[in-house]
């Protein structure tokens, strides 16, 4: 989901690594319960391709880039305004090896950073500056995003701003110089220790306030917020943190998107079920806990794929009310 404008170009990039391009005004309008146009009536692609990630643009600029991931983990970043001029049967937006798929394009700038999740649970939090991620061309394949281990795979890519970096980064210096004043003697007694991690967890949620969090889902129907502070910044293709423990020996992970305060999201599981939540009614634990409960399963159903939702006016409208009663 996202809004744009009818002059916006919208850009869409495919699994072959092919990116097309529209204005926001040729796609038909339709209600809200319609089915609307199959993409395939409007872009000159065959059945086989897929649509994997849309990109509204309003000015292709210099200072902005894309940021392409695909399924084998390979990254890259590419100017904006590279993409001004897409002919109408399409542009290499990325080369691909054998087997491998455009999967997420996000739009960022250097000040920002990228967050990754893997299906067995693991996240990966690198900048997008130019040492960590150099700008390269259309026809380039990019680098290692992430260590995987055996059979684990990506299943999410979103932006952090570069505001929530300078924020963690004076949360970071805090907790050094709390860590720096524990006295020696402290530091021997495991009790203590237990303790002293135990506040300091509950701080760190306290601290989060409003947010921005990470939210985890799990194909076993858990999930949880998870403050962006306990996703430190590494360099990139490490293996990552944990993003969350699983009840369940085969249980998955099925989404870790980054959300705030006030977002509502959608899930789907494979048997077609959709349910529709707030994001604050998911309780806030730390990156080592199972998470809650929130969405009851059949034995042979699972999460399949998790949305955020857009606010629509009247929400918006409801939602400045509550705020203004609030103060």
């Amino acid at each position: 989901f996202f809004t744009f404008c009818d002059h916006d170009s919208i850009l869409f990039f495919s699994d072959r690594g092919v990116v097309y391009c529209m204005s926001a005004y040729q796609i038909p309008t339709a209600s809200r319960t319609a089915r609307g146009v199959p993409i395939v009536q409007m872009l000159p692609i065959n059945h086989e391709e897929k649509i994997t990630s849309i990109v509204p643009v309003s000015e292709f600029s210099n200072d902005e880039y894309l940021v392409m991931l695909t399924c084998s983990g390979y990254i890259k970043k590419t100017t904006l305004a590279a993409f001004r001029n897409i002919r109408a049967n399409g542009l290499i937006a990325i080369s691909l090896g054998e087997g491998d798929q455009l999967r997420w394009v996000r739009r960022a700038r250097e000040e920002d950073s990228i967050i990754i999740g893997s299906s067995q649970g693991m996240a990966i939090h690198f900048k997008t500056d130019h040492e960590q991620l150099r700008p390269l061309g259309r026809a380039t394949r990019g680098v290692k995003a992430m260590k995987l281990r055996s059979r684990d795979e990506l299943i999410s890519m979103d932006i952090l701003p570069a505001q929530v970096i300078a924020s963690l980064a004076a949360i970071e210096d805090a907790q050094t110089q709390d860590l720096g004043s524990l006295p020696d003697e402290e530091e021997t007694e495991d009790a203590n220790n237990l303790s002293v991690a135990a506040d300091q967890e509950q701080e760190l949620l306290e601290s989060a306030g409003q947010g921005p969090w990470v939210l985890v889902v799990t194909m076993g129907g858990y999930g949880k917020r998870v403050p962006v502070s306990q996703f430190r910044l590494q360099n990139r293709a490490g293996m990552g943190v944990r993003a969350t423990k699983f009840r369940k020996a085969k249980d998955q992970l099925a989404a870790l998107r980054v959300v705030n305060e006030g977002d509502e999201l959608m899930m789907v599981t494979s048997r077609g079920i959709i349910i529709r939540q707030l994001i604050d009614a998911i309780s806030p634990q730390s990156r080592m806990a199972t998470g809650v409960r929130v969405q009851r399963l059949d034995e042979d159903d699972a999460i399949a794929a998790v949305a955020l939702v857009p606010l629509t006016g009247e929400e918006e409208e409801e939602t400045e009310e509550e705020m203004e009663e609030a103060l």
